[in-house]
């Protein structure tokens, strides 16, 4: 079965414990700190304006330079999400004030962040794209992309294509900021562990298979939800209680930090630095999750 179907319907309950929102304030601070983005209270964007006066010709040239220069703001505070799921983290950035764009491939995972979204009174679009295929309307000033899905791209031209498209898609000195499991956790740490968990109205098994040849790490998700999972419990008759099962199979690569660095300059883009995720300090060989951060290149400032 193709990945994030049925997982889709429970991916928010078995990922309930990551901190979306302690990702989001401390990858705010790293945009504040290396990028060029702002969240809207912070970026000295126009209000709107009420009944003016008829404008002269003079006038309508410089309302021209300036919606000009509200767009390109506009563009440069814009901040795009790769990969985004279920919308979990891109509600969080929101919810910090930034103009976000979402994008998935699985439209599966995008109904129900859209759906979150209405719920939260949230303005966000999400776009269902492959990330290898990304087409934007317009540049954004940081593209970012968290909770290990860049190590989907499991094949080294699969991610120069994504990168490039980055650095295509990236307003000029704009940032690209993205997490990846590390080749020492799917290899050393979760490679070959079999993971399990129950709740009350679903259930799963997570078998993971490393190849130490290629990197890759497979997992089956054997999936038990409890049909109608989410409706009026008093409603259902225990005796008559029913779970559908489903398989998944996901493929995910390891990578090392050289080799991410060597994506990243290999596709235009400037490597600015490296993080640990977990400890905020300087990656080393113990590391499970890195951030990357590059800078775009080769647009003109001007």
């Amino acid at each position: 079965m193709e990945a994030y179907t049925d997982f889709a319907k429970v991916y928010d309950e078995f990922m309930d414990e990551t901190p979306y929102h302690d990702w989001a304030a401390y990858i705010s601070r790293l945009i504040s700190g290396y990028g060029i983005s702002a969240p809207y209270a912070n970026n000295g964007a126009a209000t709107t304006k009420g009944e003016e006066e008829p404008e002269t010709e003079y006038e309508d040239a410089e309302d021209s330079v300036e919606d000009t220069e509200e767009l390109l703001l506009q563009e440069k505070n814009l901040v795009v999400e790769l990969g985004c799921g279920t919308g979990s983290f891109t509600e969080e950035m929101a919810k910090l004030g930034f103009d976000m764009i979402g994008i998935d491939n699985s439209g599966d995972m995008l109904g129900i962040a859209r759906s979150k979204m209405e719920k939260a009174g949230l303005d966000i679009m999400y776009l269902e794209q492959d990330m290898c295929e990304l087409d934007l309307f317009c540049t954004a000033g940081t593209i970012v992309s968290v909770c290990d899905s860049i190590n989907y791209l499991i094949e080294d031209e699969q991610i120069r294509k994504a990168f490039t498209k980055v650095n295509n898609y990236l307003y000029p000195g704009g940032l690209f900021l993205f997490d990846f499991n590390t080749l020492h956790k799917y290899r050393d740490v979760i490679g070959n562990v079999t993971i399990a968990e129950n709740r009350e109205d679903c259930s799963f098994i997570w078998e993971n298979f490393f190849d130490v040849d290629t990197n890759i790490n497979e997992y089956d998700l054997t999936l038990f939800v409890k049909k109608g999972a989410g409706t009026d419990k008093a409603s259902v008759d225990a005796s008559e209680e029913l779970f559908e099962r489903s398989i998944e199979t996901h493929l995910q690569r390891g990578y090392t930090l050289d080799e991410m660095k060597a994506f990243v300059e290999q596709a235009g883009m400037t490597f600015i630095t490296a993080i640990d995720a977990d400890t905020h300090e300087e990656p080393t060989e113990d590391s499970e999750r890195i951030y990357v951060l590059a800078r775009e290149h080769g647009k003109d400032m001007n």
